[in-house]
This record gives structure tokens, C-alpha cells and sequence, in this order.
């Protein structure tokens, strides 16, 4: 297949490239620099010119508490950009896969999100990202909305890397046990990507690692795994605290697990349990350190 990747610098497009290429596929990585997904024109012109029979739609305004103050190139990369890419992709008859979030949901669930369920986000980036996920159902014939959460991976800055690094420098490290939710592996995400983008099973789907924590369990896990793998001492001591004693401008979702009934109903692979995922980022970590 032919696929152009959008976001391609990033945390998750990296893997995507990367994967997708691996696998055979004839791949057209676009970052900022050489696509900008805000001019329409210009993502016409890309996408008529490689004309791929995929597109997978990783760029995103992310900085979700900048997005409080910065909401209008929140929405003008978010929503504009995402209709720009899809109306593009409907010209060549492109299959789109858009990758949203969890902050789509307002958190307040006890049990796990499923895909259909109605949306309430509660920030400026959930806010935009949601408005993504509207355009991309209105103008697109063949799409994939795939949902994901706490994503982490080797290419770009995460809670992983930032605990591992805080970790040999702070005596107590105080992260947040009120919150739940999926941390997510880039290459476990990419790697389902790869397996939906070649069916016909278009719709929304939930694709995060499986089980679930808060970040405080998260860190914990780092730390027990990291000490082991990466055979570093971490002199860090993990506190809990709660979401109030770390005010943030951008409200969370205090809870943001989701249920990922489209990947049971469509019979595909569904990603592993997120410590397995955590334990293979740390021993590819080990490699490049």
C-alpha cells in the first residue's frame, strides 16, 4: 500500500513510518516542515501528487494546557487541518485513520469508556480533537477514528522519560493516584494500526494498552522495571497526591480507561497489557542509551 503519514517527527508517527515501512509498504512521511496540514491547497496538491490508498493522520496540536490560552491554533491544526487532510483524502479515494484521544470524554465514567459512548470533553484540546473526530465522520467515506490514551514511546518527550529522569535527580517524587486511565506504547498502537488500515472495517475504535492504572501505579512500575532492565539506581521516592495538590490550567479526566469493544467485535489482535509494553520501551531505551 501506498500511505502518507502525517505528524511523521513525532512520538507515534516515528513508529508509524517505521513499522509501516518495515512492512513493505511505500510510505511518505510528512512533518510541520514539509506539509502544512493548516494550508488546503497545499494538502491537495501532497496528496494528489503521491496519491496513497492510505492516510494516517498523527499530527495534532498536543500541549494540552497550552491549548487553555492557545485556542485558536488548537482548533486551526486540530479541526481545520484534520478537514483539510480528510477532503484531500477523499479526492484520491484514501482511506483516513485519525488518531484521537481520550480526552474526548469528561472523565466522570467507573467503567470503561466504550466507542459509542457520548462524548464530554471538558478542555480546549479535547474540545478540538473532538471537533476533528465530527469532520472526519461528516466528509469521509472510508475512515478509522482510533482512540488512544497516555501515549508513550522512544521519539519525543513523556511521562516515562521524565520519571526516569526526575527519578536520579529528586529524593521524593509526589505524581498524581487519582487519576486512571491506559499507558500506551507507540510501537503496540502502531502496530495495530497496521493491521486495521488494510480492512474495511471502518468506524471508531478504542486502542490503548490493556489493564489499567493511575500514574502513581505508573511510576511505581517504572521504577520496579527500569531498576531491573536499565540496572540503574533510582533514589526517587514515589508519593501520592491528589489531582488538586497538582493544579494544571487544562482539566484531566479523572478517569479515561477505555473499553475496546470495536477491536472484540471486529476480530483484530488487541494490544497486550500495558507492562509488557512498558518492559519493551525500557529495553529499547537500554538500547540507545
Amino acid at each position: 500500500m501506498r500511505v502518507l503519514v502525517t505528524g511523521a517527527k513525532g512520538q507515534l508517527g516515528h513508529d508509524v513510518v517505521h513499522l509501516f515501512e518495515n512492512a513493505g509498504h511505500l510510505v511518505l512521511p510528512c512533518d510541520r516542515d514539509s506539509l502544512d496540514i493548516t494550508d488546503g491547497a497545499m494538502c491537495l496538491e501532497r496528496v494528489q501528487q503521491f496519491k496513497p490508498d492510505a492516510i494516517i493522520h498523527c499530527a495534532a496540536y498536543t500541549a494540552v494546557d497550552q491549548a487553555e490560552t492557545d485556542v485558536d491554533a488548537a482548533y486551526a491544526v486540530n479541526a481545520v487541518g484534520t478537514r483539510n487532510m480528510v477532503l484531500a483524502a477523499e479526492r484520491v479515494k484514501a482511506k483516513f485513520c485519525y488518531i484521537s484521544t481520550d480526552y474526548v470524554f469528561d472523565g466522570t465514567n467507573v467503567s470503561p469508556y466504550q466507542e459509542y459512548d457520548n462524548t464530554n470533553p471538558q478542555s480546549v484540546y479535547g474540545k478540538s480533537k473532538r471537533a476533528g473526530e465530527i469532520l472526519v465522520q461528516s466528509l469521509s467515506s472510508t475512515f478509522f477514528i482510533v482512540r488512544t490514551s497516555w501515549v508513550y514511546g522512544l521519539h519525543g518527550q513523556n511521562f516515562v522519560k521524565t520519571m526516569l529522569k526526575l527519578g536520579q535527580e529528586k529524593p521524593i517524587l509526589n505524581v498524581v493516584n487519582d487519576q486512571k486511565g491506559s499507558p500506551t506504547y507507540t510501537v503496540d498502537l502502531a502496530t495495530f494500526l497496521l493491521e486495521l488500515i488494510q480492512t474495511e472495517k471502518y468506524g471508531i475504535y478504542h486502542a490503548s494498552n490493556t489493564g489499567e492504572c493511575t500514574w502513581f501505579e505508573f511510576a511505581q512500575a517504572i521504577f520496579e522495571e527500569a531498576s531491573v532492565i536499565l540496572r540503574k539506581h533510582y533514589m526517587a521516592q514515589v508519593e501520592p497526591c491528589t489531582t488538586e495538590e497538582f493544579p494544571r490550567p487544562a482539566q484531566r479526566p479523572r478517569y479515561s480507561v477505555l473499553d475496546h469493544m470495536a477491536i472484540r467485535t471486529n476480530g483484530l489482535q488487541d494490544l497486550r497489557f500495558w507492562r509488557e509494553g512498558l518492559k519493551d520501551f525500557l529495553r529499547e531505551l537500554s538500547k540507545h542509551h
